[in-house]
């Protein structure tokens, strides 16, 4: 399985971007696609999660209201849209593969290069 992030950039606070990922490979083997991000001098946070095959949601706490995780299975992409974004929303944000079923917020084996988001306040 191969991932790649893309769509960030430098955003004002309230303002909204749309991350995607592109996966190729086995991807459909996959049990779930999740976003994490990783500001400077933080550890690596879980965001949302989509299960590939019963399209079951998860969110992080701290983004529920604003972030939306969705997926195309004819693309084979999934989205990460990002509403009122806040200049403590500024990371590197990561999308990820977990090919067995377990917790969606860790144990992800594949990785794709990170896209980074700038919020200016």
């Amino acid at each position: 399985v191969q991932l790649q992030a893309s769509g960030g950039g430098l955003v004002q606070a309230g303002g909204s971007l749309r991350l995607a990922c592109a996966a190729s490979g086995r991807i459909f083997s996959s049990y779930a696609v999740g976003w994490f991000r990783q500001a400077p001098g933080k550890e690596r946070e879980f965001l949302a999660a989509v299960t590939w095959s019963s399209v079951s949601i998860y969110y992080a706490d701290s983004v529920k209201g604003r972030f939306t995780i969705s997926r195309d299975n004819t693309k084979n992409m999934v989205y990460l849209q990002m509403n009122n974004l806040a200049p403590e929303d500024t990371a590197a944000y990561y999308c990820a593969a977990r090919s067995t079923p377990g917790s969606v917020r860790n144990g992800y084996d594949y990785w794709g290069q990170g896209t980074l988001v700038t919020v200016s306040s």
